[in-house]
């Protein structure tokens, strides 16, 4: 029987960290924080001050308070009594061997390590470890403090145990973890946003529509009902009566050829200049804080919201 997590070591502050701290704090859990920046002590309590109005409004669980945070000066004072570790550091596979391999060192035997790595794999990570069985993915969608999705993967050297136990805890806490069953760049959420990515910089590139002409209609058509279901879901449900075997049966093969026209731009400097040309003129006079409040706000109602229909996953 494996102790409950009940304090969880936050390594690395940044935009996700701190996004991460403040959801564990919520969840009433303690937490021990660490990052080697200069002033990142600073940064992390202001941030997590200004999640908390939100997580707030999500509703706190009992004992939870942001009095309950820790932050260390070192790796090993954060892991010491860790029983949980959620790696935020840079996305270079020879920084995170390295860091892992000290995590590894200074971990209690029972502490899983978890990173939330964007696209490396956990079977490099893990390469420097003693114990690489603890070792997992554990990658959530930004901002983690609002989003529920996180994916769980393991590597080579990782136990089913230890995917199994990682699972439950996201679960417990009220995220939606999915098992990634095979290592593949980019994990599943990333490679569907770089699909859409890829498509929307060739059409930008081509003078098929704008930037904000692309940005409305993935937000006021599909990304609407992409929210709500997936694009399996949603193609069931296109298909009337008949479903999704229906759909494939009469729109197969216009969906294929459609596939087969699709770009493949190169990030060339005249495309990046392009593209952040079209978001400041789409964005107007608008700012960074009041867009993230604004969609923090929809975020928080539409998750609530879909959790009280009982039937939508």
């Amino acid at each position: 029987m494996h102790k409950a997590i009940a304090r969880v070591a936050v390594v690395g502050t940044g935009v996700i960290g701190a996004s991460w701290a403040a959801y564990f704090l919520a969840h009433g859990l303690d937490v021990d924080a660490t990052d080697p920046s200069p002033g990142a002590e600073a940064r992390l309590r202001e941030a997590v001050a200004q999640h908390w109005p939100t997580l707030t409004r999500f509703g706190l669980a009992e004992g939870a308070s942001m009095a309950r945070l820790r932050f260390h000066a070192t790796l090993e004072e954060a892991l010491r009594e860790a029983d949980f570790v959620q790696e935020n550091g840079p996305e270079r596979l020879d920084f995170k061997v390295d860091l892992f391999r000290r995590m590894d060192a200074a971990a209690p035997p029972h502490a899983i390590l978890a990173s939330s790595s964007s696209g490396l794999t956990v079977s490099g990570m893990q390469s420097g470890c003693a114990n690489p069985a603890r070792v997992v993915l554990g990658h959530p969608f930004n901002p983690p403090h609002l989003i529920p999705l996180v994916e769980v993967i393991g590597g080579k050297g990782t136990s089913a145990e230890t995917v199994e136990r990682t699972m439950a805890f996201y679960a417990a806490i009220g995220k939606r973890p999915i098992h990634v069953k095979r290592e593949v760049k980019g994990h599943i959420a990333n490679r569907l946003q770089a699909a859409l990515w890829r498509e929307a910089f060739h059409l930008v590139e081509q003078g098929v529509a704008s930037v904000g002409d692309i940005d409305t209609a993935i937000a006021h058509g599909p990304g609407l009902r992409w929210a709500v279901m997936g694009p399996f879901m949603n193609l069931h449900l296109s298909g009337g009566a008949g479903g999704i075997a229906h759909v494939l049966a009469h729109l197969g093969g216009p969906i294929e050829d459609w596939w087969k026209d699709l770009g493949a731009p190169a990030m060339t400097d005249a495309l990046r200049q392009q593209v952040t040309e079209g978001v400041a003129a789409e964005l107007g006079d608008r700012r960074m804080p009041e867009l993230e409040a604004a969609r923090d706000t929809l975020l928080l109602d539409l998750i609530r919201a879909k959790a009280a229909t009982g039937t939508l996953d």
